[in-house]
């Protein structure tokens, strides 16, 4: 009789063991469906914003080969604020844009030759290197359709939408290990601004870059202003873009 009872209260163990991992089993079953659903929303979701910040940026820097405009830039070497510069820039025949310096030229360095030797060296390689800087930028603003396809194929970008504007965080977008987060307005669909971390040359060497972006009458956008800051060598730099006029025949 003991011996009976022994298994029947096994059968009933068993049992209540089995319903309570089935129990288990579907509760983990449906954890796991709706975690690929909620990824699957996220994905369908970041698709859709890159494609709408895609096809912007590609039409509106169409618009911007347009136009020219000038482009005027303020240095500040170590808390030294230099004298401003000046181009007339467009977009040339190879898609760059290509910059020609308006204004009178800077005076002549005082004093004697020595001294006049050291500041010509020393306006020749901060020249050198804002060559560099410029070449730099040139990779991210505007921003270029291609590369941010290029970043997204390779899973190098990832979606923090706030409110109506959406971010965009793409990673080694034109250097490895740079990330450049892109605003954007889903409700005008255009580019508010870009907040970009990169390096000239070294990692050691970093450049962060701020750009506020604005639209002309037409709807074209444009950064209106950036502002370069570069550790490394105390400097910043801000640009701004004005007086944007239609070319010849547009």
């Amino acid at each position: 009789m003991n011996r009976n009872r022994e298994i029947e209260h096994g059968q009933r163990s068993s049992r209540g063991t089995l319903v309570s991992f089935s129990k288990s089993f579907m509760i983990l079953g449906a954890l796991t469906l709706i975690g690929s659903a909620a990824v699957v929303a996220q994905t369908i979701d970041l698709q859709q914003k890159f494609a709408a910040v895609n096809q912007s940026t590609a039409e509106n820097k169409q618009r911007l080969q347009h136009y020219q405009w000038y482009e005027t830039t303020q240095l500040t070497l170590d808390g030294d604020a230099k004298p401003p510069t000046q181009n007339l820039c467009q977009y040339g025949p190879n898609g760059t844009v290509q910059k020609t310096p308006i204004g009178p030229p800077p005076p002549p360095p005082s004093g004697g030759r020595l001294k006049q030797r050291i500041i010509a060296k020393k306006k020749a390689e901060m020249q050198q290197y804002m060559g560099q800087v410029k070449g730099m930028l040139s990779m991210y603003v505007p921003p270029d359709s291609q590369k941010m396809l290029q970043a997204y194929q390779a899973g190098n970008v990832s979606l923090n939408p706030v409110g109506g504007v959406v971010n965009l965080v793409f990673r080694n977008y034109a250097q490895p290990g740079d990330q450049m987060t892109l605003s954007f307005d889903t409700t005008v669909k255009k580019v508010t601004s870009l907040s970009i971390n990169t390096y000239m040359g070294e990692a050691k060497d970093a450049v962060i870059l701020q750009v506020q972006m604005a639209s002309l009458p037409d709807g074209t956008n444009f950064a209106q202003q950036s502002v370069l800051t570069a550790t490394a060598k105390k400097l910043v730099a801000t640009t701004t873009s004005s007086n944007y006029q239609k070319l010849g025949g547009y």
